[in-house]
């Protein structure tokens, strides 16, 4: 799997260089996410630009991803699918389960936004 990995104090940038995401490279992602997130990395902007198409295995791996990250106050944020990718994972009905935003940009703000909240949320149990 070809991929570049941005690591950021509060977030790492995965960005895959890969046309497919399937049964080949699905575990490849889905071992690198769970990896990262053992290593501490709490929020992971995936930049999916290159990706032209996506089976139910690459889904599965996005999956797992959301998952790990959600289940640890942190966020798992698509950036950047190409029309095709948009699509597949809305007839998938997963555009209600993952937070997908049309630019790394956007993916980026998204994950100071979510620490921002994560922040005044644990502020707020403390009173």
């Amino acid at each position: 799997m070809k991929y570049s990995i941005d690591k950021q104090e509060r977030y790492s940038l995965v960005i895959l260089h890969e046309e497919k995401l399937d049964t080949t490279l699905a575990p490849k992602l889905k071992s690198e996410l769970i990896t990262l997130h053992a290593e501490g990395v709490k929020n992971i902007v995936l930049d999916v630009s290159e990706v032209k198409y996506i089976d139910s295995s690459g889904l599965s791996s996005l999956l797992v991803g959301n998952r790990i990250l959600t289940e640890d106050g942190g966020i798992f944020v698509i950036a950047s699918p190409t029309e095709h990718v948009q699509k597949l994972i809305k007839i998938s009905q997963l555009d209600n389960v993952l937070s997908i935003l049309p630019s790394r940009e956007e993916a980026i703000d998204a994950v100071f936004m979510n620490e921002i909240e994560n922040d005044l949320n644990s502020g707020d149990n403390l009173n």
